[in-house]
């Protein structure tokens, strides 16, 4: 039977892990949708600055090795699975706060998110696409809008700092 501090150290990865599985499956629905909804370069405008898309993407973000032969596709899995891991390390490490948990939980559900479209289907979906006129922003999905807030969310946490204790 475990100890009562193991037991209350699990509690308080429960949230956290909440989020990483809320992110994960959140941008699997959506990007099924997408599957289900959309043709290989369907495109259907929503507004005058932003449509509906499909796209598959093999590379990484901005399409980063995208036409590489196909090794790129395990590259990037592994790295998603390592840097996942070291992030569950830092969730665990910093399970009890609140900022920082939260920015590496969005990253690690995007990534997972990612990584399962890498195993299924060789290639990240993709499916919302942001223009100005005719100069398009590369589509992305939410998992890549997880990870964006997430990085976002630790930068903030970095320069916002501990506040200083006077004595």
């Amino acid at each position: 039977m475990p100890e009562r501090g193991t037991l209350r150290a699990m509690c308080a990865m429960m949230p956290w892990l909440a989020l990483i599985a809320l992110v994960t499956a959140l941008d699997q629905i959506t990007k099924s949708l997408a599957l289900a909804h959309f043709t290989d370069g369907g495109r259907i405008k929503v507004t005058g600055f932003f449509d509906l898309v499909l796209a598959f993407n093999p590379g990484a973000a901005f399409s980063f090795l995208a036409g590489q032969p196909g090794w790129q596709r395990w590259f990037f899995t592994a790295l998603g699975v390592a840097v996942s891991a070291w992030l569950l390390a830092l969730i665990w490490r910093q399970r009890h706060e609140r900022l920082l948990p939260a920015a590496f939980s969005l990253i690690v559900g995007g990534a997972l998110g990612n990584i399962i479209d890498r195993l299924v289907h060789g290639a990240v979906v993709d499916f919302l696409s942001f223009h100005a006129g005719p100069h398009y922003w590369p589509a992305f999905n939410l998992a890549d809008s997880a990870i964006t807030l997430g990085v976002g969310l630790m930068l903030f946490a970095q320069f916002r700092g501990k506040p200083t204790q006077s004595h």
